[in-house]
């Protein structure tokens, strides 16, 4: 039996825990009450829940039930993360000192640190330091020209073997099994930037597996499968010397340790345009090539699957929008399921689960059969389905299309030019007007106020889209 679904809701009051999919009664309930909290975050297997209350404290939850089971107190901490199976915390502090150990390991269990080091800075592709596989069996850093494995059981050994990369200025360790590491080096002098596959074994000769070579690289997003058989590099520039983006332009690019393809084959496919795109989507059967439905979720800052894949959830989300706020569930074909607006949200996220606490997934196929969408009929064959649609159609009006954004300024300088072209037209159609009484032309006369409030309508229209 699937495990039941989980969605974290925070906002500015804390956050609080919601049981997913299927609501009762079409509301989801409550799980966890809110909470106050600066941020919060799961473990990737979905048991621990990191919450963060203060500049200098962390809580540890267990998401069987949500109780506290941790708490520690780190004095200035800058990031905070948990390792994969939830079974460590790691900490970054700004040092004070030279060479002061700010980057400690701390076990969950006992609460008490297991390996500090020193790290002089902390950026995206730096952290966290210490990168555990999905299972834990692995552990790795980078450092300076080279990466360093531990034995993920006892740190306490220390660094056991590594691996020398110069220029190395990111590094992705594989899921499960922890088999191969992918490193980022970027261009220097002239030298194409690349990014290099390597196996996580002890041979002091090791060679990449795996390389790919390209310039215009600022920077690059490393994604492993669930096989580690294979992984997408998203690379992206700064600058589109084709002068077709003013966002820079990016790649993408797949390698494989094998050859071959072995890891998880994805049921459906979600192709969706956000961001300044205005968030159509698109729901397929990747197996079967077909489409399931299509929907748009406008204004949507974050999107993510469930754990069983049955819905997609959207969110808009605070700082990045300030209005709107709000999630949005959808079913596998597109259908909406639940939508539920806030004054403000930061963040909505499904719980994780391992992926063996799912067995066979007939079900699921058996229900996307019965959704694929029917070939294209001939005219003249549409069915029951279409032609009731058509109907609703021609009876019911579109829905109106969002207003587009206004800042204050433009507004009052739309009223303006409104106001000033509205009195122009007024007085040209009140000589209009004048002058057609004078040449007794009333048959083709129409009301003056009819013709001054058309045209009223219509300059203030120009001048709105003007302003824009």
């Amino acid at each position: 039996m699937a495990p039941a679904l989980e969605i974290l809701v925070r906002g500015p009051e804390g956050f609080s825990i919601w049981n997913g999919p299927p609501f009762g009664e079409g509301q989801p309930g409550v799980k966890l009450e809110t909470s106050p909290c600066k941020s919060a975050k799961f473990s990737e297997d979905g048991t621990r829940l990191m919450v963060v209350k203060s500049d200098s404290v962390i809580s540890i939850y267990d998401c069987n039930n949500y109780k506290e089971i941790r708490s520690f107190q780190v004095p200035n901490f800058t990031a905070a993360t948990l390792s994969p199976r939830g079974t460590y915390l790691q900490t970054f502090q700004k040092s004070s000192t030279p060479q002061e150990k700010n980057v400690t390991l701390w076990k969950i269990e006992t609460g008490d640190p297991v390996y500090q080091q020193f790290q002089k800075n902390m950026t995206k592709s730096t952290w966290p330091s210490i990168r555990f596989s999905s299972n834990e069996d692995v552990a790795c850093r980078l450092a300076t020209n080279e990466i360093q494995f531990f034995e993920a059981g006892d740190l306490s050994k220390g660094i056991v073997h590594r691996i020398r990369v110069p220029g190395v200025a990111a590094v992705e360790l594989s899921k499960a099994p922890a088999s191969h590491v992918a490193v980022f080096v970027p261009e220097s002098k002239g030298v194409p930037a690349s990014v290099l596959i390597f196996t996580c074994g002890k041979d002091p000769q090791n060679q990449p597996v795996a390389r790919k070579s390209f310039f215009r690289s600022s920077s690059v997003q490393l994604s492993w499968n669930q096989g580690s058989t294979g992984l997408l590099v998203v690379v992206q520039s700064d600058v589109d010397k084709t002068n077709q983006s003013y966002y820079g332009e990016s790649k993408l690019n797949y390698l494989t340790t094998d050859g071959s393809y072995e890891g998880l084959v994805p049921l459906l496919l979600c192709l969706a345009g956000f961001g300044n795109l205005p968030g159509d989507m698109a729901f397929w059967d990747y197996t079967e090539k077909k489409q399931l439905g299509t929907t748009k979720a406008e204004l949507s800052v974050t999107s993510e699957w469930s754990s069983d894949g049955c819905y997609f959830m959207t969110a808009t989300t605070a700082p990045r929008l300030q209005v709107d706020n709000g999630i949005k569930i959808f079913h596998y074909n597109g259908s909406l399921y639940f939508k539920k607006m806030f004054d403000k949200l930061f963040q909505a996220d499904w719980k994780p689960e391992s992926l063996d606490r799912y067995g066979d997934i007939n079900e699921l196929i058996k229900a996307i059969d019965t959704l694929k969408v029917d070939e294209t009929k001939p005219q003249g064959e549409m069915s029951k389905v279409s032609q009731t649609s058509a109907k609703s159609t021609s009876t019911n009006p579109p829905a109106a299309r969002p207003a587009a954004y206004r800042p204050p300024h433009a507004k009052n300088a739309a009223a303006v030019q409104a106001e000033n072209n509205e009195q122009e037209c007024i007085e040209k159609q009140e000589e209009k007007g004048e002058t057609e009484r004078e040449e007794g032309c009333r048959g083709s006369q129409r009301p003056l106020t009819e013709g001054v409030a058309e045209c009223s309508s219509m300059r203030k229209e120009i001048a709105i889209k003007n302003a824009l």
